[in-house]
C-alpha cells in the first residue's frame, strides 16, 4: 500500500504548488542519469515520485485519492480503467519528461537530463581550401580570386510541408497507462523530422536536391597573417537542403618561399656580400626592400662577416596590430675571392703578419 503523501514528502494539507516542488525536487534527486552508480535504485524512485505527482498534481484525482486513503483503494475504486490494465506496466523515462516536462522548463537541462528533441534543419557543410600566397601578398593585403567547387540547390526544387507530420517533423502519440493520458513523440519516418520534402528533384541533383557548381570569390589576404593561418568566410560552403543554414568556407594561408628574404615572426631577413677592401675600408650598399624601394646602407669599416645591419618598420606588418611593423635584418656575408693576381698575393703575403690583420678573440 503506497501513500503518495510520504512518497513526495509533503502534508495532506499542502498546497498543488507545495506537491509540484517536492516532486520537482526528488525528479532532480533521483534521475537516474545524476545516479551512475545506483541507476536501478534511483530509476525505481523516480518512477515512484512520478506516480505519486500524477494523482496528487491533478486536483480531481487527488480528491479522489484522499476519499479512497490509498493508492490500491483508488485505482479498484475509481480509476476508469480496471487494475489488471496497469500489470507489469515498464514505465518509460522520456514519456514521463513529455507529460511533466513543463514542470522543469529549460533549467531542467542544467542537470544533464534529457529534453524533449528539438527538430532543425541540419547546417550544410564547410569546405577546405589551401592557398599560397607570397610575403608580398601578406604585407599588403593584395587581393585574391578563389575558384571554389560547391553544393548549392538546385534551380527549379519546390519544398512542400510535410502532410505526414503537418510540417512538425515528428508524429505524437497517447496511449492510456496508470498515469494517466501518456504522450510519446517520434521522428517523422516521411520527411525524416524535417517537416519538408521536396518534389521536382532534377536528375543531375542529390537525393537531397543539391548540385555541385563553380564559383569564384575575391578575398584580401590578411595582413601580417603567419603560415598556416586560417580565415573562415561565413555561409560560403556548402548549402544546406530544406533552408538550413549553409556552411562556411575554411581558407588555410601556405606561404611561399621567397628568393631574397625570409621570415622570422614580422622580421625579414636577407644576406648581402661585401669584399675584403669593402669590410676593411666600409662603403655604401643598396638594398632592395619588399616593397621593391631601394634603400641605401653604410657598412661601417672594419665590420665583421656575420654582423648584422638593420632596416627599422621595413618588415612585416603584425597580425594583431598592423600599424606595428618588424624590420628588415641584413647579415653581412665576407666574399673571398679563390683566385688573386701575383701582385695581390704580394700584397697580402706582405700584410699577412700584421697585427692589425689578426683575429681578435673576444
Amino acid at each position: 500500500m503506497k501513500d503518495y503523501y510520504e512518497i513526495l514528502g509533503v502534508s495532506k494539507d499542502s498546497t498543488q504548488e507545495d506537491i509540484k516542488k517536492a516532486y520537482r525536487k526528488l525528479a532532480i534527486k533521483y534521475h537516474p542519469d545524476k545516479n551512475i552508480n545506483n541507476k536501478k535504485v534511483a530509476e525505481e524512485k523516480f518512477k515512484e515520485a512520478a506516480e505519486a505527482y500524477s494523482v496528487l498534481g491533478d486536483k480531481n484525482k487527488r480528491e479522489e485519492y484522499d476519499k479512497f486513503g490509498s493508492s490500491n483503494n483508488y485505482y479498484n475504486s475509481s480509476y476508469s480503467a480496471s487494475s489488471a490494465e496497469y500489470e507489469n506496466i515498464n514505465m518509460n523515462i522520456d514519456d514521463i519528461f513529455t507529460n511533466f516536462g513543463d514542470l522543469f522548463n529549460d533549467n531542467f537541462t542544467d542537470f544533464g537530463f534529457r529534453k524533449k528533441k528539438n527538430y532543425k534543419f541540419k547546417k550544410g557543410s564547410n569546405l577546405k581550401i589551401n592557398i599560397k600566397v607570397t610575403l608580398e601578398d601578406i604585407k599588403f593585403g593584395n587581393c585574391k580570386t578563389l575558384k571554389i567547387k560547391r553544393m548549392k540547390l538546385a534551380p527549379g526544387i519546390i519544398i512542400k510541408s510535410c502532410v505526414n507530420c503537418n510540417g512538425t517533423g515528428v508524429i505524437t502519440n497517447i496511449t492510456k497507462t496508470f498515469l494517466g493520458r501518456m504522450q510519446t513523440t517520434i521522428q517523422c519516418n516521411y520527411c525524416k523530422g524535417l517537416g519538408k520534402i521536396m518534389i521536382n528533384i532534377p536528375s543531375n541533383a542529390t537525393s537531397t536536391g543539391l548540385i555541385k557548381i563553380i564559383e569564384y570569390i575575391k578575398i584580401n589576404v590578411p595582413i601580417g597573417i603567419n603560415n598556416g593561418d586560417v580565415l573562415k568566410i561565413h555561409k560560403k560552403g556548402n548549402e544546406a537542403p530544406f533552408g538550413g543554414n549553409s556552411g562556411d568556407l575554411i581558407i588555410i594561408f601556405k606561404i611561399i618561399k621567397h628568393k631574397y628574404f625570409k621570415r622570422i615572426g614580422n622580421n625579414l631577413y636577407t644576406n648581402i656580400y661585401i669584399s675584403i677592401p669593402e669590410a676593411i675600408l666600409g662603403c655604401n650598399k643598396n638594398i632592395k626592400t619588399l616593397n621593391g624601394v631601394i634603400k641605401k646602407i653604410k657598412i661601417p669599416k672594419g665590420i665583421q662577416s656575420g654582423e648584422e645591419l638593420y632596416l627599422k618598420g621595413e618588415g612585416l606588418p603584425a597580425y594583431e596590430n598592423k600599424n606595428i611593423n618588424g624590420n628588415l635584418i641584413i647579415k653581412i656575408n665576407l666574399w673571398t675571392p679563390k683566385n688573386i693576381n701575383k701582385n695581390q698575393k704580394f700584397f697580402f703575403e706582405k700584410i699577412k703578419g700584421d697585427k692589425n690583420f689578426l683575429p681578435i678573440i673576444k
